[in-house]
This record gives structure tokens, C-alpha cells and sequence, in this order.
């Protein structure tokens, strides 16, 4: 039973930690006519992620599974690609929002392993973690300028 949701969980984790990192490089390097707005917001997003990724990987453990927590395993299992810190803001904002999508992907992964087997904690915290990071995609295409939300948008299929 928990070997097959603690490896979906592992993606999920190793996704979390590479969102997170790309948002606190992003939330360092932002500027332009937004920059407060964009700061404040991804700072608010990468520190609900590190919480995120305590309780994930404290779900992983009790599972029964160690974890490796280092950057080259995290980016072996992550479907997150590396942040640009040279982007503009509209660039980071599209980043982001397609990285909130591609988490979505993961999470439900991880939600149907679960599900299988039952494991009724565990769906709570994946139907949890989608939620945020639908919210946290809805308030990073909200931001976007009108072209570049329309594209963004139909890209990801949101």
C-alpha cells in the first residue's frame, strides 16, 4: 500500500522543492512596474511551499519510506524545469503559472495512487495541495498582461 503512494508522494516532493526554489529565484530577482505586487506574491507562494514540503515528506516518512533530499535526486524524479532568473516580470509570472499547472499534473498522480489503496490521509493532502496551486495558477494568470494571459492560458489548456 504505501510504497506505491510514497513514490507518487516522492514526485510530488521533489515538484514542491523545485517550485519552491524557482519562486524564491524569482521572488529575488523580479523587477519592473509590478515589482512590490510580484514580490509580496511570490513570497507569500514559495513560504507555503516550504511548509508544503515538510508535510509531504513527513507523509512520505510516515509511510514507511526514507527520503532523499538532495538536488540532484530532486531533479531526477521533478517535472518542474529550472527558473530564469534573466526573465522580465511577464516571463516570470508565465513561468510560474505553467509550473503551478505541471504541479496539478503530479499531484493528481499522486491523488489516484492514493485513492487506490485507500489511503483516505493522503488524498486529503493531495486534494489540498491542488487546490492551492489552482489558486496560486488562477492569481499568476490574473497578473499576466491580456495577450500573454490568453496565450499562457490556452498553452496549458486552463
Amino acid at each position: 500500500m504505501s510504497n506505491s503512494v510514497a513514490h507518487a508522494l516522492k514526485a510530488v516532493l521533489a515538484d514542491s522543492y523545485a517550485l519552491r526554489l524557482k519562486t524564491q529565484n524569482y521572488h529575488w530577482n523580479v523587477e519592473g512596474p509590478n515589482f512590490r505586487a510580484l514580490h509580496v506574491m511570490f513570497e507569500e507562494q514559495y513560504n507555503e511551499l516550504a511548509a508544503a514540503i515538510d508535510e509531504i515528506a513527513e507523509r512520505i516518512r510516515a509511510l514507511g519510506e526514507r527520503i532523499e533530499a538532495t538536488p540532484s535526486a530532486f531533479s531526477k524524479k521533478t517535472n518542474i524545469k529550472d527558473g530564469d532568473h534573466t526573465l522580465d516580470e511577464s516571463g516570470m509570472v508565465k513561468d510560474l503559472f505553467e509550473s503551478n499547472v505541471k504541479i496539478v499534473e503530479t499531484l493528481k498522480t499522486a491523488l489516484k495512487a492514493a485513492e487506490e489503496v485507500e489511503d483516505e490521509f493522503s488524498v486529503d493532502m493531495m486534494i489540498g495541495r491542488i487546490g492551492v496551486h489552482e489558486k496560486a495558477a488562477w492569481m499568476l494568470r490574473s497578473s499576466l498582461p491580456d495577450a500573454v494571459r490568453s496565450k499562457a492560458a490556452k498553452a496549458a489548456d486552463y
